[in-house]
């Protein structure tokens, strides 16, 4: 064995002892996938900044340094590997100037944290959304082995390739098809959990019609405000299904099509409220941007409250906007400004004044219900904390 890959041995067994699974099985395959062989490249912040603000990301590659990137890769991070759709030449990597993050390597916690929630077991055909780099993949075809069957789908065709080579190349088999997930893929159904590594709106149709009775499905729930929640839904026989949300403040990149949409320019939205009568406010739009814990959990709850409704600045003011109703909220000196068919900040007002009346229960006491097309997620003992998922 060369000194290469005594480091790299070396090094899986170290990253899989710092996660500290209580699941040998899990361990084991941690200990086994080469996560390096998946990312032949990421990008990293420079810590500069171009004329106009945005971020300058600088390439890291083994033959850029090796240290480096091996160090972030058998770390307990998050890696992007790509920005705006465009795939990287890891050979002739460039720096990139701003852009949108558009695919990465999810911090290997995470992502033997979802499958272990998922209670992925021997003989399940298992579907994955989202291929991305292909090292999830790996993990549930080495957690695996002969005994299962993995389906993993991309809607990326490069990102595809690149993660295809680099699972054959291990060893590993699983079926793989360049495909749309928000439709599942039913050639290989029924699926005994179907797991996604992208974040969703709402549950799709089809995911619901390709699992198996008894079967669960784990996802995370997303919207334009940038709340998350991860839901496990257990589908039953009559093609209802229901669910707990999941503790943990975690993030997944949208599914590209539910991605959020360009609202316009921001002063054309904010000129609908000129003539609106202000109100003061009873809850800062700043609890919007609360990076705490129980700021995590009120952004989400906000966006299901406004379910359409995305956050803009407009020189330093912040301005709620919905694109899908012609609704806005500005927020003034004065107070809230609003106008459009949906009063936005009223019904978000609303729901943090009942979920504070109810001592701020956490997420993990929600539960989302599927039935005849409607998805709603409710608390138990609060009626007021109910509300419809967009359709």
């Amino acid at each position: 064995m060369t000194s290469s890959a005594t480091d790299t041995v070396r090094l899986r067994a170290e990253l899989a002892g710092r996660l500290a699974l209580d699941d040998r099985a899990w361990r084991e395959a941690v200990g086994a996938v080469p996560r390096h062989r998946f990312i032949p490249g990421f990008y990293a912040d420079s810590g500069e900044r171009s004329r106009d603000g945005l971020t300058v990301w600088e390439p890291v590659t083994e033959a850029i340094d090796r240290a480096r990137w091996l160090t972030a890769v058998y770390s307990d991070t998050t890696l992007i590997t790509q920005f705006d759709g465009d795939e990287t030449d890891w050979d002739r990597p460039a720096p990139r100037t701003g852009g949108a993050p558009t695919s990465s390597s999810t911090l290997p916690s995470l992502v033997v944290r979802m499958w272990a929630d998922a209670d992925v077991q021997n003989g399940q055909n298992i579907l994955e959304i989202g291929t991305g780099t292909g090292y999830s993949t790996a993990l549930a075809c080495e957690r695996l082995g002969d005994s299962g069957d993995v389906t993993s789908v991309e809607v990326d065709g490069h990102r595809l390739s690149r993660a295809a080579a680099a699972l054959y190349e291990c060893g590993y088999a699983p079926d793989l098809a360049v495909a749309d997930g928000l439709y599942g893929y039913w050639p290989c159904a029924p699926y005994d959990r179907i797991v996604a590594a992208c974040s969703v709106r709402t549950v799709p149709r089809a995911w619901l019609a390709q699992t198996r009775p008894g079967g669960k499905i784990l996802t995370t729930l997303s919207g334009w405000l940038y709340g998350y929640a991860r839901v496990l839904l257990t589908v039953q026989d009559d093609g209802t299904a229901e669910g707990p949300l999941l503790p943990g403040t975690i993030s997944f990149m949208a599914a590209r099509v539910q991605e959020r949409p360009e609202p316009g320019n921001p002063a054309h939205w904010a000129s609908l409220t000129h003539d609106a009568e202000p109100r003061p406010v009873r809850h800062s739009p700043e609890r919007l941007d609360d990076s705490t814990e129980d700021g995590f959990s009120g952004r989400f709850l906000a966006q299901l409250a406004a379910p359409n409704a995305q956050l803009t600045l407009m020189n330093g003011t912040a301005q709620l906007i919905d694109v899908a109703t012609g609704s806005t909220a500005a927020f003034t000196s004065d107070g809230v400004r609003q106008a459009g068919p949906v009063r936005l900040w009223d019904a978000i007002e609303a729901t943090w004044d009942a979920w504070d009346q109810a001592d701020r229960p956490a997420l993990d006491t929600f539960r989302l219900s599927i039935d005849n097309g409607t998805q709603r997620i409710h608390h138990p003992r609060t009626p007021a904390l109910s509300f419809a998922l967009p359709n």
